[in-house]
């Protein structure tokens, strides 16, 4: 993989919220191999002890992986969990659109308030950079595609409007404090360990479950709304490199003043980027796929659209290539082989 290049200065301390989910504990493992220090903070409410295990139990990241279980509601333990920190990786979220509407308060104290809890301590602790995971939820009802940063419609669901009132605090952090803040929004992301189970799963784990299991996998819809699924290695890297990204203090460097960073559109700090592999899959065509590579012939149940669901998602990814050096190698084919594989394996 190409972050595999990647270099940080020696004994970099990562703190990963949400380190043990399905995002956050691939973003733990990857900087581990790298050499660096993790620590990793998760209260379990949606993260699994599981998935985390092993990395614990792993000789090779002794003395280099702790996890404290914790929630980013309580500004204390972000506090504490920042001390020493390097790079933030904010991944620590509820998801979910249809779960969002049921939970609205909810959704605000953890993905809102939490978010701006470990803001705070970054910026108390000096954080270098801090990255945190947005949404392509924030495009709303914008029919144009590809979706292009700055072309946002009407917010659809509570997740949405808390993914996007992130990326609006980010920036105020880097505006008046100089934290060096980056927003990354995830388009339908995929892969090894990601949860199969329960009512709000992602629906590739949990149409290679039913399938394997020869049960009859639900689609929403008809089958015919198109996502821009993004294996989970790319994910890594836009993490990755956005650690790396210039910053406020590089921007002063240039002699341009630090309060127009987040409005310069050739700066790359206090802006949210795309980050997808840039395809566009029909969701219907991507079942069918499915039970072609597992063998099966099982026809899917069809039910009605759900409530604040985006019918069309396709990336421009430009600006994440631009300003973060972003590169992603996996495609849709590549990385739903190595899901499959992935599946079989651990299921």
């Amino acid at each position: 993989m190409e972050y595999e290049n990647l270099k940080f200065p020696k004994n970099s301390l990562f703190l990963v919220t949400g380190g043990a989910g399905f995002i956050g504990s691939n973003l733990c493992e990857a900087i581990l191999k790298l050499g660096y220090k993790v620590r990793c903070l998760d209260d379990l409410s949606t993260g699994k002890q599981e998935n985390i295990d092993f990395l614990l139990k792993n000789p090779d990241f002794k003395d280099k992986y702790t996890f404290i279980k914790g929630d980013i509601k309580d500004p204390n333990t972000c506090m504490k969990a920042c001390e020493g920190v390097d790079y933030v990786m904010n991944e620590a979220a509820w998801g979910s659109v249809p779960r969002s509407i049921e939970m609205p308060l909810f959704y605000c104290m953890n993905n809102i308030v939490g978010t701006l809890n470990m803001l705070e301590a970054a910026r108390r602790n000096n954080v270098k950079k801090f990255v945190y995971a947005s949404s392509s939820s924030v495009y709303g009802d914008e029919p144009v595609l590809p979706k292009k940063e700055g072309k946002e419609g009407n917010l659809l669901s509570p997740y949405a409007v808390s993914k996007r009132t992130d990326e609006e605090w980010a920036k105020q952090y880097t505006m008046h404090y100089g934290l060096d803040t980056y927003g990354l929004r995830y388009f339908n992301v995929f892969g090894r360990r990601q949860d199969p189970d329960g009512a709000y799963a992602a629906v590739i784990p949990k149409f290679i479950k039913q399938l394997l299991n020869n049960e009859t996998p639900t689609i929403n819809g008809d089958g015919k709304q198109s996502r821009d699924f993004t294996y989970i290695e790319n994910v890594i890297e836009a993490n990755l490199k956005a650690c790396l990204a210039p910053g406020i203090k590089e921007y002063e460097k240039t002699g341009k003043n630090p309060a127009n960073a987040v409005a310069d559109e050739d700066c790359a700090v206090g802006k949210a980027y795309n980050i997808a592999f840039g395809g566009r899959e029909y969701l219907i065509d991507v079942y069918n796929g499915l039970t072609k590579a597992l063998g099966v012939n099982i026809e899917p149940k069809f039910c009605p659209d759900r409530a604040g669901d985006i019918k069309h998602s396709n990336a421009d990814i430009s600006r994440a290539k631009k300003l973060l050096g972003y590169n992603p190698e996996w495609s849709f084919d590549r990385g739903i082989k190595a899901s499959i594989a992935w599946y079989k394996e651990n299921l």
